[in-house]
């Protein structure tokens, strides 16, 4: 492909010279209006967001929600199975969008009918439990179920139904069914009409790959067996995918069954889908269960049923979701009005795909190795044979995958790579709205977290203007479309946060007041048990120390800087007892919403209340206490498991929606609610006590090390391009570490070879390393992002993004108030299998007491 591979992967293909100049020119937009403002107009929402998952579900344009709305306001609609009016307009309403549907896909309802479910999913299932499977015997050898091996999860499924019944399943490659299409017909028995059924994608939900819709009437003919087998063959078309982006014409292919699922087309509603059923192959189908109203008389003290006649209604158990079905139609009305119609859609959807595939492909490493790995044998040559989809996985130099545990991707789930193989891949794909500008700031994101390692392998620019111009001739279509490849911030929202009011403040530090005098201060020495003194570590520089002490009284915001706090049950108290969550009261965390870190919580113990401040805003102040006579318990999440919270109001709730500009609500872990803590790394349950948590991720605590943030400092720093201004301080990046422990080690990353620890009168148990993701990307003081900081730390700690120690409690006596202050003494004791030649020589000790 002329131009793909530029030198050294320095610039990327114009989009004017990636292509055969005797392809047919792709069209890119629709009309003469701007997609860029089409964009502004009906999806605001994206603005400074770059959302690459259609494929998953694609979003529903604002008008489409406005036209259901006022429909809703202005018509009444009843349950379609009762007689009233209201009643038999739902139901006319409903029997109409059921015809739209039908001249979508180019058909009619003499040839097809339309079976509402809740998805694809269940379409698929109806139909493995419906079919008319016959079951092996002696004297039949049953029917087969045959499905191409790149078929979606749920079309593997029905294999279950079938194993039940006696019923063989098969699993078809697809490079086996092309050659048995380029052999012809071999099995033929004219007179056997032992029903089978064929499955396979329209489109692969993995790769993005189109397989023949020809194969329909091959293998309904006969001409084409997916196994040696004799009989009369019917075929399911999986077409969820493959409709969201491109038309699909059921007059030409006649699929006897053809799930789709609605979201996938036009983004809302989501949990309805249709079963397509071809009408000659509907009366074969068996149903067994009957129940609201698919049952036109039946009694219940006796064996009598009398389906409903039409096909629809005999499977349409119970009230279907009739409001969202009326929904469709203004689904379909908008897309129409905006785009002109699917064809449309799948012309601006592959152009986007295949450049963006040119692209990749084109990337290489200062030693030419590939910076990623592409699943396809498409090569994007067309949309007849490849979809808007782009499978991927990102390589380093040396050609080894990295796992998405690696880059941040995840927290907690490490496991993405088994015996150097990839457990997972990466997918990108295009909708109706998808523009350049999203293509662009993947490419940029790709470029700068691969291609800047070293500070002086930039992407150069292969055009300057990045003006989108409409809809242009087809001559001048392929100069308009520019490819900024250039060294950008990483997605288009961090170019908003600069200087759009964003303020730079360092954390206070605070010197609290106890809530009441010390019984235990961690200051005093602590005594080490004598069986443990061989591994303890003192080091011949001095003492360990506590340094620094954090808290983060609001989840993901600033942090609040102490030199003496009170120990709670489930850490320093306070820390990470509030959070901010949306409308929705999904919590919100740096990586979604970077300017929480501007939001800044102090603590005054003696007033009991929690002052927040921020750049711009009133300061606001919210009780410690709880008022349980307003307390409404509400339901959230934190990593994966659920707490019970209480809303503290409308008041900060205002603020805080003022702040971010969208609706948000600051809760609180509820004080009669507990949340245990998941045994990590292998550790027996702590002993003594069920150790607790807050809103934290994983554990109480969090202790990082000096010299391992002086060691990434100097990293950094030396990786400067211009070799002169310091990029990041070491303030800033133990801010972004967000630990709440700092101790002066001697030694960077000793803290990993630590098994326990005591801190003046308190024993942790260490429970493992921190797998970091990119929050650690955002400067703590300004909310901007910087790709550098996760970028160096992965290079220089190879496997995983690891950086600082898990800490939980051994024991914790609260008859009397605990302190935890800087300047304490820290003994660690070193893991069992750590030996101590591998230590300096510093650092060895060979007459150390309890």
């Amino acid at each position: 492909m002329a131009g793909a591979v530029a030198e050294s992967g320095r610039e990327l293909p114009a989009f004017a010279g990636y292509r055969d100049p005797s392809a047919p020119r792709l069209a890119y937009g629709y009309g003469p209006g701007s997609l860029r403002e089409l964009r502004a107009r009906e999806f605001g929402r994206l603005a400074g967001t770059v959302y690459l998952d259609h494929a998953g579900a694609t979003l529903f344009s604002q008008s489409q929600l406005e036209s259901f709305t006022n429909d809703l306001m202005e018509n009444t609609y009843g349950n379609p199975h009762s007689q009233n009016i209201s009643s038999k307009l739902t139901y006319d309403t409903v029997e109409q969008v059921r015809y739209r549907i039908l001249a979508h896909f180019h058909t009619t309802a003499e040839d097809y009918t339309v079976i509402f479910t809740s998805g694809s999913t269940a379409a698929l299932k109806l139909v493995a439990e419906a079919f008319p499977w016959v079951s092996q015997g002696p004297e039949s050898s049953g029917s087969q179920f045959c499905y191409l091996t790149d078929s979606h999860t749920s079309v593997v499924g029905m294999r279950n139904v079938t194993m039940a019944i006696n019923v063989t399943s098969t699993p078809v490659r697809p490079e086996d069914l092309w050659s048995a299409e380029e052999r012809g017909a071999s099995v033929s028995d004219p007179d056997c009409q032992l029903p089978h059924l064929f499955c396979y994608p329209a489109q692969s939900n993995f790769s993005g790959v189109r397989y023949p819709l020809s194969w329909i009437e091959e293998v309904k003919s006969g001409r084409l067996h997916p196994v040696s087998t004799p009989g009369k063959w019917f075929v399911l078309l999986d077409a969820a995918s493959y409709v969201s982006t491109s038309p699909l014409d059921l007059s030409a292919h006649q699929a006897d069954f053809v799930p789709i699922s609605f979201y996938k087309i036009f983004g809302f509603p989501t949990g309805l889908g249709a079963l397509l059923v071809h009408n000659r192959a509907a009366p074969l189908l068996r149903k067994t269960y009957f129940g609201g109203g698919t049952a036109s008389a039946y009694l219940a003290g006796e064996d009598f049923y009398i389906p409903r006649p039409s096909v629809a209604q005999r499977f349409e158990d119970g009230t279907i979701s009739f409001l969202d079905v009326i929904a469709l139609k203004h689904g379909f009305d908008t897309l129409e009005r905006l785009t002109g119609g699917m064809e449309n859609i799948k012309q601006h959807t592959f152009t986007l795909a295949q450049y963006t595939y040119v692209a990749l492909s084109s990337l290489r490493y200062p030693n030419g190795a590939a910076v990623v790995r592409i699943y396809s044998d498409s090569e994007f040559s067309s949309p007849e044979v490849q979809g808007p989809i782009i499978n991927f996985n990102v390589l380093d130099d040396k050609g080894n995958i990295i796992g998405y545990s690696q880059a941040g991707h995840v927290c907690g789930d490490n496991m993405d790579l088994i015996d150097g193989q990839p457990t997972g891949s990466v997918r990108i794909s295009f909708g109706y709205m998808s523009t350049l500008d999203d293509v662009q700031a993947f490419l940029r994101f790709i470029i700068d977290t691969r291609l800047h390692s070293s500070g002086d392998w930039p992407v150069s620019q292969t055009h300057a203007d990045t003006r989108e111009a409409g809809a242009p001739s087809a001559e001048s279509q392929a100069d308009v479309i520019p490819a900024v490849m250039g060294r950008h911030s990483l997605l288009p929202q961090e170019d908003a946060l600069t200087g759009s009011g964003v303020w730079n403040n360092s954390s206070t530090t605070v010197n609290a007041v106890p809530v009441a005098p010390p019984v235990c201060d961690v200051a005093r020495t602590q005594q080490i048990p004598s069986e443990k003194a061989a591994g303890v570590l003192q080091g011949a520089l001095g003492p360990l120390v506590v340094t620094n002490l954090y808290l983060y009284p609001i989840k993901s915001c600033a942090a609040f800087e102490v030199t003496r706090w009170p120990v709670g049950n489930q850490g320093l108290l306070y820390d990470r007892s509030w959070m901010v969550v949306n409308h929705n009261g999904v919590c919100l965390s740096q990586k979604q919403e970077p300017r929480l870190c501007l939001i800044q919580p102090f603590i005054d113990l003696q007033q009991r209340i929690m002052v927040i401040k921020a750049k711009g805003m009133e300061p606001i102040e919210v009780p410690l206490e709880e008022n349980s006579e307003q307390t409404q318990i509400r339901h959230s999440r934190v990593c994966a498991d659920r707490v019970n919270t209480y809303d503290c109001g409308e008041k900060i709730s205002s603020w805080l929606s003022t702040f971010f500009g969208r609706p948000c609500h600051l809760i609180r872990q509820s004080s009669n609610f507990q949340r245990n803590a998941k045994k990590k790394h292998g550790k027996d349950q702590l002993p003594g006590t069920m150790a607790t948590l807050s809103l934290v991720n994983e554990a109480q605590y969090l202790l990082i090390n000096t010299s391992s943030i002086l060691e990434l400092h100097q990293q950094l720093n030396t990786s400067n391009e211009n070799g002169k201004q310091e990029l990041f301080s070491v303030k800033d990046l133990s801010l972004r570490f967000r630990a709440n422990i700092i101790i002066n080690g001697k030694r960077a990353f000793e803290e990993e070879k630590w098994d326990e620890i005591s801190i003046g009168c308190l024993h942790f148990q260490v429970l493992g390393p921190c797998h970091r993701c990119q929050m650690i990307c955002i400067d703590q003081q300004t909310g901007q992002r910087n790709q550098h900081v996760f970028q160096k730390l992965s290079e220089s700690r190879e496997t995983k993004v690891n950086f600082g120690m898990y800490l939980m409690h051994t024991s914790l006596d609260l008859s009397s108030p605990c302190f935890l202050s800087v300047g304490t003494q820290v003994l660690p004791v070193l893991k069992q299998n750590v030996e101590g030649h591998d230590l300096p020589a510093s650092e060895k000790h060979q007459d150390v007491t309890s």
